[in-house]
């Protein structure tokens, strides 16, 4: 997996340019996915943003607030009236409840991993993440793919563009990546393409830098390129490198020796104004300790470069947002105060910046957007269901029996609620709706069926997903 980010992420408790350089430079229906595919003529997306909101989002503060509930269950923030009749989001949501008439919401996902690796892992990938008698926690070959990677096979680019990119690095916890990032049993070739954080100074184009002793002007082209590369790779003293990094080095070239590609990535072509309503936040710490507890200060500019890479072709974009030692949506603790301060204002302005953009370009049509964690919080503030704990007055646990996950564009219609919750948003009420439902969904809105057969290393099949489609957003 190439990544040109820093440092990976930590929860509860890819590689740099440089490192690049030491390793080698709602209701189920019945109707079956042909049936679904005909009755919505020019509605298969043409590609996904993938939006993960790593750590868990409390879904009481965001889109199922139970403003009716005990205090300990409704928190401190109310319900706001949004752009779709009848729906409401919390009120640290202004800018996106103007444009929830684009989106769908599903209140009824349940399941019941409440570790954040094999959580994330059964999300990413629609697949259960046991193992025998453990959880798959940990990120590898073995692994089911992503569905970036399933894109990336089935419905190539046919262009020197990356077809599946991850925003903006790899997620860690524990020590070892979160499963469900890399391409596992498909290989290296369908890995993401990492691509950094562009809201850094000096973010340039990924792969720019990897030469930097060698001008682009005196490479003979790809060829040559690569061979520097080879050159480079073996001034290591790693014989093995050169052939890990084949892969590599093919997605570097492309993007370095592509105008087309190089523009996708480059952030300045951009209006000021345009990165400014995505949020630039050009005055925030990003010092360690500023950084500990919270803050997303990057996705503004994260989202935007979705945005681009969508629009040059780029099939599947995972963002996640959080990053480095960020806890992201974890909120053990100061749970109210994260969410006030540091977590829904980057959030709101990036994602209603995001759907107000693809709308004004006429990209929603055929892009599918989908906004979700590995699960959401504890009904009850102070209630604890993992080793992490949760503070007694200000903070939410683990909690993945219910919570929501969104969609938007692409034909789903906007402003709808499948599913519901109970009185205090812990088990669905009604239409309770699986991983592997979203797997499916995602897959059949890309025009692919989940039923389609998936080979590993061995020649072992896999149906693609074993869930079904959520037939309310396919139309």
């Amino acid at each position: 997996m190439l990544s040109l980010a820093g440092r990976p992420a930590r929860l509860c408790s890819g590689p740099s340019r440089r490192e690049f350089l030491r390793v080698g430079g709602i209701a189920v229906g019945g109707l079956s996915l042909p049936a679904l595919l005909r009755a919505r003529p020019g509605r298969r997306a043409k590609s996904c943003i993938l939006i993960f909101m790593d750590g868990g989002p409390s879904h009481l503060e965001l889109w199922d607030l139970k403003p009716d509930a005990p205090a300990e269950v409704r928190g401190e923030f109310r319900p706001i009236r949004s752009s779709a009749v009848g729906v409401t989001v919390g009120e640290l949501l202004p800018m996106t409840a103007r444009v929830m008439h684009h989106v769908a919401q599903v209140r009824s996902v349940r399941h019941g991993v409440n570790d954040h690796n094999a959580g994330a892992y059964y999300m990413l990938t629609g697949r259960h993440p046991a193992d025998g008698s453990k959880l798959v926690v940990a990120d590898g070959p073995q692994n089911f793919p992503p569905f970036g990677a399933v894109a990336a096979k089935l419905l190539p680019v046919g262009k020197p563009l990356p077809a599946f990119v991850h925003l903006p690095e790899l997620q860690w916890n524990n020590g070892v990546d979160i499963a469900g990032q890399s391409a596992g049993f498909l290989g290296a070739r369908f890995d993401p393409f990492v691509a950094g954080d562009p809201s850094l100074p000096g973010y340039r184009v990924p792969g720019l830098d990897l030469l930097p002793e060698v001008p682009l002007d005196r490479l003979a082209g790809r060829d040559g390129l690569r061979q520097n590369l080879d050159r480079a790779v073996a001034r290591l003293g790693d014989s093995d490198a050169p052939g890990r990094m084949s892969v590599f080095q093919r997605q570097a070239v492309d993007i370095v020796t592509s105008p087309e590609t190089r523009a996708a990535f480059d952030l300045a072509r951009e209006p000021q104004s345009v990165r400014e309503r995505y949020g630039t936040d050009p005055g925030s710490d990003r010092g360690l300790e500023a950084r500990k507890f919270g803050g997303l200060p990057h996705i503004g500019q994260t989202f935007l470069l979705a945005r681009r890479l969508i629009e040059a072709g780029t099939r599947l974009v995972t963002v996640m947002t959080g990053r480095r030692i960020d806890q992201a949506w974890d909120t053990h603790r100061d749970h109210f105060g994260l969410m006030r301060r540091s977590l829904c204002p980057p959030f709101d302005r990036a994602l209603s910046a995001l759907l107000d953009d693809l709308h004004v370009r006429g990209l929603l049509d055929e892009t599918l957007v989908v906004v979700m964690g590995e699960f959401g919080r504890t009904p009850k503030v102070g209630f604890v269901t993992s080793g992490a704990g949760a503070s007694k007055n200000d903070g939410r646990d683990h909690w993945p029996y219910c919570y929501t996950v969104l969609f938007a564009g692409a034909g789903v219609p906007g402003g709808a609620v499948v599913g519901s919750s109970d009185r205090t948003a812990a088990y669905p009420r009604e239409n309770p709706v699986s991983p592997e439902d979203v797997a499916a969904t995602i897959y059949a809105a890309l025009g692919i069926d989940p039923a389609t057969e998936l080979h590993d290393g061995q020649g072992k099949p896999y149906t693609l997903a074993t869930g079904r489609p959520i037939t309310q957003l396919l139309g």
